[in-house]
């Protein structure tokens, strides 16, 4: 939370979660959206791509079910607002880097956010990559950037599926405490019904809860998230 300089006050937040496809921002960092929107923060989510049109043969209804099962699930975690773009998912690689940059910028020009939160460069999901790195166009830190935190999520299925190397490697240096909300987390991912699989994948309401639970041990609490901090100035 930032301090208002004028009155040394706590001031609320504004918040970007940029996800490649829908369900990205609640199998990710869905616990601390929830956290953020209880605090009174703003929190807007951005998903870049259709998430369904090189998955199946009837993607238009498709399209419009993830839709809906991304809104029903923005409602249980108390996100504000949640904007759809149309690139086609798994092929995010054919569109000019402009115009994810472009979709990204657009977005943070009008919202103006001070934390974004985005994937993690090394999953094994090249369309997780390729927002990364336009995220990381976007929020440049030039003059007049509102960006202050920007941070890395990890995503199940995808940040744990690449080869172990020292350039991929998630390496948290944040940990979330969402011991109260892990029951709102697994409301939400059950949003997602066309994503849900049957344990023991690690895209089941089962594995969210037992990995949750393993990142709290870890850190001495009931469940966690992790996250990369890729670049903080304050207060």
């Amino acid at each position: 939370m930032s301090i208002d300089k004028r009155f040394g006050v706590p001031m609320s937040e504004k918040v970007l979660v940029i996800g490649a496809h829908p369900d990205d921002e609640t199998y990710g960092p869905g616990g601390t959206l929830k956290l953020h929107s209880i605090r009174g923060d703003e929190v807007h989510v951005l998903v870049v791509t259709d998430g369904s049109s090189s998955q199946y043969e009837n993607y238009d209804k498709m399209i419009m079910r993830k839709k809906m099962e991304a809104r029903n699930a923005m409602k249980i975690l108390g996100v504000s607002d949640i904007n759809f773009n149309s690139f086609p998912d798994m092929k995010l690689d054919t569109i000019p880097h402009v115009e994810v940059n472009g979709v990204i910028e657009n977005k943070v020009r009008e919202f103006q956010p001070t934390i974004v939160y985005t994937h993690h460069w090394g999953d094994v999901n090249k369309d997780h990559r390729l927002i990364f790195e336009s995220t990381m166009v976007a929020v440049r830190p030039r003059p007049g950037q509102t960006v202050r935190k920007l941070i890395s999520y990890e995503t199940p299925s995808s940040t744990e599926w690449m080869l172990p190397s020292v350039p991929n490697r998630f390496i948290p240096n944040m940990f979330v405490d969402i011991s109260g909300v892990l029951k709102h987390k697994l409301d939400a991912v059950r949003c997602y019904i066309s994503e849900v699989r049957e344990y023991p994948h690690p895209r089941s309401p089962e594995s969210v809860e037992y990995y949750a639970r393993a990142n709290g041990s870890s850190v001495g609490i009931i469940a966690a998230e992790r996250f990369m901090v890729l670049r903080e100035y304050g207060p």
